[in-house]
């Protein structure tokens, strides 16, 4: 039996506003974008321009910010797809997107070994984790395909897939005891870190991005949608605003003293001992606190019509954010690339800069080419139709269509993640 579309019956927790956006909030798309850049920088080994990104000051760097955002998009795309087609099309959508990311990683898994191969660099394979499948394809094609094997900056896709395969159920969850759902994700999170819990992996059995640990930053963000207009007021007050700068210029400093040495007198020995950075793989509870201070500084100083959106430069962004996965996967293929440029050509500043500034500006091409291309055959169909009932001689005539109301444009535009 399927859901009523005009008529869904309310659920506890469920915020209208959120669900049921009147526009895209591009703040969403600036910061998955601007994270897609980051995470290319962050994976070119010995690269000057990691040093624009969150890594080198401060505990967290712009992995939680994207794992956190792409909660925050599946519960507003998901939870559109529900209130305008029902939960038959949550689950038929979430498994849609759970096999794209899935063809997608073993692809990116194909061509990062046939890049590594064409290099004809044996320490190029090590570094990448493909020497292993190079030598033994058919074994470690076994494994990647059950998630197991990945190479060198893949990680992050397999948990993606984990994640949306069981993102309809986790929305119903929340959006029947949205606070029992999150506080079962932290004790699973608490979990983790108590009995040092982990997801098998092959050949080292360490999956980098742990999904028992990191599964909280999804489940915080969809909670915060469907939730998090109570906890609003408390979010933009000056008191978090004071306990979030207090904490980022804390962390920085000790992020800074590892590399600046006259900054360790401020550091006290108990956290210069510290292994840095944190444990990213089981997402350390220090990492979690940093990107909460900054998802606060951030909420203070980025309103939702703020006119920087505009620029050249941010909606180079939102077209990156927008196609997420494309570009995730160029930026590996590009990091990859340019690790080789590095070795082969020449590992100065000025190739280290042309690079990276290279890289980025091949990813803002390639997204703004995907969203001309998705548009496009819309607009195409739209001038054939027309220019057939002219040639026919027959009075335009159009079909009728319901008001466009904010709720149905929401619904016409809930997409993927």
């Amino acid at each position: 039996m399927h859901d009523r579309i005009d008529t869904p019956k309310p659920l506890v927790g469920e915020s209208p506003t959120e669900l049921k956006g009147l526009s895209r909030d591009l703040r969403i798309d600036v910061c998955r974008g601007i994270a897609l850049w980051c995470i290319f920088l962050d994976h070119v080994p010995n690269n000057i321009g990691s040093w624009l990104t969150l890594r080198n000051y401060g505990f967290s760097d712009t992995a939680e910010v994207f794992v956190f955002i792409s909660g925050v998009t599946c519960a507003l795309a998901y939870g559109r797809a529900r209130r305008c087609e029902g939960w038959s099309a949550v689950i038929s959508r979430s498994l849609r997107r759970s096999w794209d990311i899935y063809a997608a990683f073993l692809l990116l898994t194909l061509a990062c070994a046939i890049m590594v191969y064409l290099a004809g660099r044996d320490h190029l394979a090590d570094e990448s984790n493909t020497r292993i499948l190079l030598e033994h394809p058919g074994a470690t094609l076994a494994h990647a395909a059950i998630l197991q094997y990945r190479p060198v900056n893949t990680d992050v896709l397999p948990i993606f897939v984990v994640y949306h395969l069981l993102f309809a159920p986790l929305l119903w969850l929340l959006l029947r005891a949205p606070n029992v759902t999150l506080g079962a994700s932290l004790l699973l999170y608490a979990l983790v870190h108590v009995f040092d819990w982990t997801v098998p992996a092959w050949p080292n059995n360490v999956w980098f991005f742990n999904p028992l640990a990191w599964q909280l930053l999804i489940v915080l963000g969809a909670w915060w949608v469907i939730e998090g207009k109570r906890f609003w007021p408390w979010v933009t007050s000056r008191t978090a605003l004071v306990l979030a700068v207090l904490y980022l210029v804390f962390s920085l400093i000790v992020a800074l003293s590892f590399s600046i040495k006259p900054l360790e007198a401020l550091v006290p020995q108990t956290l210069a001992k510290l292994p840095y950075p944190l444990d990213k793989s089981n997402l350390d509870p220090l990492r979690l606190l940093h990107f909460f201070a900054l998802a606060i500084l951030a909420v203070w100083l980025v309103p939702r019509d703020w006119r920087g959106l505009a620029t050249p430069v941010m909606r180079g962004a939102i077209r990156c954010g927008e196609n997420s996965l494309s570009i995730y996967c160029l930026g590996v293929l590009l990091a990859l690339a340019s690790h080789i440029a590095l070795v082969d050509i020449s590992d100065g500043l000025a190739m280290q800069i042309t690079l990276s500034l290279a890289g980025t500006l091949v990813m803002i091409a390639a997204a703004t080419l995907l969203h001309l291309i998705r548009i496009k055959p819309t607009a195409a169909a739209e001038i054939a139709l027309m220019a057939a009932i002219r040639e026919n001689g027959h009075e335009t005539r159009r079909m009728p269509r319901s008001p466009k109301s904010p709720s149905a444009t929401s619904c016409m535009s809930a997409s993927g993640t």
